[in-house]
């Protein structure tokens, strides 16, 4: 065992980097629920995000062609799910599942001749002065660009919620939707929108694990990033913020565990992996105590009276 050979400095730059993904998804998903809408289907959406981005990057010789194709096929899957709970009324829980497992099946139908293959590489942002300054320039300046994209996404969500009409709009939705239909707001369509960007965001996820964080296609390779995404938002209290807090929380214990395994410390490694879910759950619960409560009409179907 040498615990000597874990550089702290490494340890929190790895941490951003397998944060990314969760937060990109769990951000989606924030503004989906704030909207009064529980998608279940961002692990289905994160996994077709994967490999539409894989095989975009790899036909087109770019990663930005792979995470543009990744929105759009993590969107274009929650429009299914927009169809089939805002316009046929059908129950959320059951179509988020039923999603997830459409997208699991999609993904490895897909995937099936890019496996082996590797795609080209995402470049680093090289920021001139920053990245050279000591301990902080790795962690915070040397990353490729959707750390940064996350990062800027969730300040971009937390000021819109909080001072923007649109954020007000969403919210008033969310909290009352037929208060809000009674206002004049369109219900449907702000949700499907909320939704499209869900979707956006859950796919950007899963591009960024098959592109940058283990570059290569694996079936199932989100491993249940989705799933974690989902937990944040709740335990997060519907907050951009501390989803931002839960996402490095994750990506801190994913990245430890590993580095305990390469140190070969002495415990199963079954137990090691499952660390970052266990002590994720745990550690949000306890900060998820004084939590706000729900929006008032998350997981509601809305009836149109007029």
């Amino acid at each position: 065992m040498d615990l000597a050979s874990i550089s702290p400095v490494l340890l929190l730059a790895s941490l951003m980097v397998a944060a990314t993904p969760i937060l990109l998804a769990a951000l989606g998903e924030l503004v989906v629920e704030r909207s009064g809408v529980l998608n279940l289907g961002v692990e289905g959406m994160m996994i077709t995000g994967a490999i539409c981005g894989f095989a975009a990057a790899v036909e087109t010789g770019s990663p930005f062609a792979g995470f543009v194709a990744a929105a759009l096929g993590g969107a274009v899957l929650s429009l299914l799910f927009a169809g089939l709970t805002q316009v046929a009324l059908a129950n959320q829980v059951a179509s988020g599942l039923a999603l997830t497992l459409f997208g699991l099946g999609l993904s490895a139908l897909m995937g099936q001749g890019y496996v082996g293959v590797k795609p080209p590489p995402t470049p680093r942002l090289d920021i001139p002065v920053l990245g050279d300054i000591p301990i902080l320039g790795p962690i915070l300046f040397g990353h490729d660009v959707m750390v940064y994209v996350g990062l800027g996404l969730c300040a971009a969500i937390w000021a819109m919620l909080k001072y923007t009409r649109a954020g007000l709009v969403l919210r008033a939705v969310g909290e009352n939707h037929d208060a809000a239909h009674a206002l004049g707001y369109k219900v449907v369509r702000v949700r499907v929108m909320a939704i499209l960007f869900g979707g956006a965001c859950a796919g950007l996820g899963g591009a960024y694990i098959s592109l940058i964080r283990v570059p290569q296609w694996t079936e199932g390779m989100t491993a249940g990033a989705g799933w974690i995404a989902l937990a944040l938002v709740v335990f997060a209290s519907w907050k951009a913020g501390r989803v931002l807090l839960g996402a490095w929380l994750f990506g801190g214990v994913t990245v430890l565990q590993l580095n305990l395994q390469a140190a070969g410390v002495a415990i199963p490694v079954e137990y090691l992996s499952m660390s970052p879910y266990l002590i994720t759950i745990l550690v949000l619960v306890i900060m998820s105590a004084d939590r706000s409560r729900a929006p008032g009409s998350l997981g509601r179907i809305f009836h149109a009276t007029g």
